[in-house]
């Protein structure tokens, strides 16, 4: 079996990471407090070996390691369930102060190895490690710098593995610590070079799904969380469980990345819509469809007609014809054909389970790879940018050892990573240029060294 490893890093880690848990835990028929299997199917038991562990007496636990820089997120954890391994749990004495560079310097940089001695004992325990999934917030310190940390040791240690993040984007119309932007853009490289998926949760679109399609007035960090643990139930249901057309991690890989550096995804599910409103909902795999597609029920706050789609897939889950299914996801990319690049002729892919999620009779979840995307990535710079003119908060970085120009080549890369989506936009730039491809920056400089 293709086993997956999670690592949940930092507060909001840790708490969408044991939302996640909750969620397929009970996919799986797995009592959430007590670990004991409780299920009514032998299908809930065939692949559960992908995120769990089993012991002797039939008792599961999460393959999940916990890491805060503190302990105060853990501790509620390790009292909440006994999916978790009191072993797995590696905490600081202090926390990293919403710095990228305590995380990545002083406080992250005394845990490390704590943290991947973990990381060993549980790749050494599986039969056939298929990646690691990392769940994280680019907003904090210890979620940015020491995920950081993090990545660049898994891509040296096992470097035939895929790294697969859930990361969290600030947002500064929902900011709670000023330098959120310092610490995303200080992200980006190691997301860029270090990271083979990157799914973008965006706080600004997770408020909105919440007030608009949910209509619950006052949202808490529960409700998004939980959508969150959703749209990863989705995107992780073909590993999990059989299905008409399945896709694993390194299939979702190859399918939705065609230059390695453009690897940051959008998410989305469906349905997302109040209890009110489920009463006119048809309940069909066309409006699965038509919603998967809206910017209403993206977990990202772009616009995906101010862009075009390099990829894009869409799993389903529920009892539904194939056939159905290839026909609405082909006539969504007819109908909107300028909207999707020319130079990849097949860029649309479709998933099926049949088993549903829990309380719905089927679903939907959308991974798009656009060049839209440079609107959150801008987003980051030009807050980041505003505060480095008037050099504001920088003493906070240096004060720990951080260099001021490696803030400078984050605002670098990330110019890099926007000119590169935005060049792969264009449809006749292989031709303008004397190529019959579009030209990858990273990839560009690593072939010449320079």
């Amino acid at each position: 079996m293709r086993e997956i490893i999670t690592v949940q890093i930092g507060g909001a880690g840790n708490a969408i990471g044991d939302a996640f848990w909750n969620v397929i835990t009970h996919e799986h028929g797995i009592d959430f407090k007590s670990g004991r299997f409780c299920g009514t199917s032998q299908l809930q038991l065939e692949r559960v070996s992908v995120f769990f562990n089993a012991t002797a007496s039939q008792k599961f636990y999460a393959r999940a390691i916990c890491v805060d820089t503190e302990q105060g997120q853990l501790q509620k954890l390790f009292g909440k369930s006994d999916i978790y391994r009191p072993e797995n749990f590696v905490s600081g004495t202090e926390s990293a102060g919403n710095s990228y560079a305590r995380g990545f310097h002083t406080d992250g940089a005394a845990i490390l190895e704590d943290v991947l001695n973990n990381i060993r004992r549980e790749a050494e325990s599986v039969d056939s490690l298929q990646g690691f999934q990392l769940i994280h917030s680019i907003g904090g310190g210890t979620g940015s710098g020491l995920t950081a940390l993090i990545m660049a040791s898994l891509v040296d240690e096992y470097p035939d593995n895929l790294n697969s993040n859930y990361v969290v984007i600030p947002s500064e119309k929902m900011s709670h610590v000023v330098v959120e932007p310092y610490n995303a853009a200080l992200s980006i490289p190691s997301l860029v070079n270090f990271s083979h998926l990157t799914f973008c949760l965006d706080n600004e679109a997770l408020y909105h799904i919440c007030s608009q399609n949910l209509r619950i007035s006052t949202s808490t960090n529960e409700h998004i969380n939980h959508i969150v643990a959703l749209t990863m139930s989705g995107i992780t249901t073909c590993l999990r469980f059989p299905g008409q057309l399945n896709a694993g991690l390194r299939k979702i890989y190859v399918n939705m990345v065609p230059f390695p550096p453009l690897h940051f995804l959008i998410p989305g599910f469906a349905p997302l819509i109040s209890p009110k409103q489920q009463q006119y909902n048809k309940g069909t795999v066309s409006e699965l469809v038509q919603q998967i597609f809206s910017s209403n029920n993206l977990l990202c706050a772009v616009d995906l007609r101010q862009g075009k789609l390099l990829t894009a897939a869409g799993i389903f889950r529920g009892r539904m014809s194939p056939r159905e299914v290839d026909q609405l996801m082909t006539n969504v990319r007819n109908k909107n054909i300028n909207h999707f690049v020319e130079w990849i002729p097949n860029n649309i892919k479709t998933a099926i389970c049949d088993i549903p999620p829990r309380g719905l009779k089927m679903s939907a979840t959308f991974i798009g790879n656009t060049t839209a995307i440079q609107k959150m990535l801008k987003r980051i710079l030009d807050s980041a940018t505003a505060m480095y003119r008037r050099k504001a908060h920088l003493h906070w970085y240096t004060g720990e050892g951080m260099e001021e120009e490696e803030l400078t080549d984050a605002f670098e890369q990330l110019k890099e990573l926007m000119d590169t989506y935005s060049r792969s936009a264009a449809d006749e730039v292989g031709e303008a240029q004397g190529e019959t491809h579009v030209s990858c920056a990273f990839c560009t400089k690593a072939a010449t060294g320079r």
